[in-house]
């Protein structure tokens, strides 16, 4: 859960062109304002979890399930690193399998897909050390400094994670 106190720290890394840019919350939207998130973050649509280096310590990132279907029993995940410098330290990665235990086991989810941006190396190393299988590939429909990418498609099975 995102907390009124860390609204605005939030809204600023998804402010950040370094992290939007590898974003789309839908119909080419990258940027999320404050009054959105906290929209949001009402809605059982959607589910945060502020990631931290200590358990007590300031948010480095954030880590979300959007689009949860509980007819479809499925869900798509998303998150960012808001604080760079504590980059590469398995910080995320932890805070992706805390996502998914309570994505397969609290909210009963059967399946969790996610997508990458081509050359985002940092964050296909995420989705592989945690078990999501490339299942697919959208060819050149993300657009980045005037270069057009590719996204990668993944996705997991609760008995795959659950193993």
């Amino acid at each position: 859960m995102i907390e009124d106190a860390h609204l605005e720290l939030v809204s600023r890394w998804l402010g950040d062109k370094e992290n939007y840019q590898w974003l789309d919350f839908g119909a080419g939207q990258q940027v999320i304002a404050r009054t959105a998130l906290a929209l949001m973050r009402q809605r059982e649509l959607h589910c945060f979890h502020l990631q931290r280096v200590e358990e007590n310590g300031p948010p480095v990132g954030i880590v979300a399930l959007s689009n949860i279907s509980p007819n479809f029993r499925s869900a798509m995940l998303w998150y960012v690193l808001g604080e760079k410098r504590h980059g590469g330290k398995g910080i995320m990665g932890r805070g992706v399998a805390r996502m998914l235990r309570h994505a397969f086991g609290s909210l009963g989810l059967h399946s969790v897909q996610a997508w990458c941006v081509a050359g985002n190396t940092p964050s296909l190393r995420i989705l592989e050390k945690s078990g999501f299988q490339l299942i697919g590939r959208q060819r050149e429909c993300h657009f980045i400094d005037g270069q057009l990418l590719d996204r990668l498609l993944y996705d997991l099975l609760a008995r795959e994670f659950m193993r």
